[in-house]
């Protein structure tokens, strides 16, 4: 009994100070995300829904719901020592690719813009398997290269070739429903963790290359759809579309513009207002902020992206555990690029794809895709410390 006992204490004693090592600054820096993001997507609905005899706070209460839900697993994941995820890897892999063939099934999938990519949940909520499978593709590459079953320092061509396809199965569903936005942003985990994993060169070059001409081919075989198509012809030229993703493009522009250097203050933008930008709440919430929060509201958002992602970079470089450095990295890559695409969609720097921003945007799936991420640092974070 005294053995027990003493084990139930240290089990206790590992909980309370694997709570206490969570990284203080990336836990202030995404609170203050979150926080912020709660105001841009009341700001961007609240007026609109008010002037048509709907509840105002519609967005507000559903958002702070799946914040509350997304918090629970982001504490979730940093229970279990990151370390004994390599055992349910697998698993967690087979349900990410059984979620993507679920939204191909016919009735069982929602096609919304396009694309069928969600499932509907009971009370008006949809969940978008591809977010979470953006996760299962990093935990099992991670699994893969990080393991040595040979006596060579770097992965063998067999390891890579092996992680590859871990992460080219999903893919492959995600591009049917089609979501080209999720793909480029899985596309840039995967090349992080093989250069990271310290796989040859030729391998990162590789991958660039099929990258590009992937791109050209699915573009001229119809992969791509005509509403794709538009936004990346838009991309180069804003009057290809006018009524359309180039309209959606040029309201983006004038709202961020007309926010000058302070804004025109929490819930008084005009073109938010008037709901001008189609999506706002979601894939182009940074307008909100640029209108209403101005240069300097807009300025911070950006900073307190870049304090997150430097802590991040800190955990990736204090652990020597290769599983952990991999997972760390491939989260890194996965936020950095999501947050340049979004934030240069909005300003007309990259093609629109669609996708939300972090931490911010209104969405459950892409909530809970991104605080599990968040929790997946801490994990490393408290493991790694001393």
């Amino acid at each position: 009994m005294s053995q027990i006992a003493a084990r139930q204490r240290l089990y206790r004693r590992q909980r309370s100070s694997i709570f206490h090592g969570f990284d203080p600054v990336l836990t202030a820096a995404v609170a203050v995300l979150l926080f912020i993001g709660t105001l841009l997507v009341y700001a961007a609905t609240r007026d609109w829904y008010a002037r048509n005899g709907l509840d105002p706070q519609y967005y507000l209460k559903r958002h702070v719901i799946n914040i509350a839900i997304g918090a629970l697993l982001a504490y979730g994941t940093t229970v279990i020592d990151y370390r004994l995820l390599r055992a349910y890897t697998p698993i967690v892999w087979g349900l990410g690719v059984i979620g993507l063939i679920i939204v191909l099934i016919p009735g069982l999938g929602s096609e919304i813009n396009g694309a069928k990519a969600w499932i509907a949940l009971p009370g008006g909520f949809q969940i978008q398997p591809a977010e979470l499978a953006k996760i299962s593709i990093i935990i099992g590459m991670s699994m893969i290269l990080s393991e040595r079953t040979h006596d060579s320092d770097e992965p063998t061509s067999r390891d890579v070739l092996q992680a590859l396809a871990v992460a080219a199965i999903p893919i492959i569903f995600i591009l049917i429903q089609p979501d080209m936005g999720t793909v480029f942003i899985i596309s840039a985990s995967v090349v992080t963790i093989i250069a990271v994993s310290g796989s040859p060169t030729r391998w990162v070059v590789g991958l660039l290359l099929v990258a590009v001409l992937g791109g050209v081919v699915a573009t001229n075989t119809g992969v791509i759809s005509d509403y794709q198509i538009k936004r990346l012809q838009t991309f180069v030229d804003p009057t290809v579309d006018t009524q359309g993703t180039g309209y959606q493009l040029r309201q983006a522009r004038i709202t961020v513009g007309s926010g000058g250097l302070i804004g025109t203050g929490l819930f008084n933008g005009p073109q938010t207002n008037g709901r001008f930008v189609p999506e706002q709440q979601t894939d182009f919430i940074f307008t909100v902020a640029g209108e209403e929060l101005g240069f300097l509201g807009s300025g911070l958002i950006v900073i307190l992206y870049l304090i997150m992602l430097m802590r991040a970079f800190a955990i990736a470089r204090r652990t020597s555990d290769p599983f952990g450095r991999l997972v760390t990295t491939g989260v890194i890559a996965w936020f950095a690029f999501q947050i340049f695409e979004n934030i240069g969609m909005t300003l007309g720097l990259m093609p629109m794809t669609g996708v939300p921003l972090p931490f911010i945007s209104y969405g459950g799936s892409s909530m809970f895709a991104t605080l599990i991420g968040f929790g997946l640092l801490q994990n490393v974070h408290a493991r790694s410390r001393g």
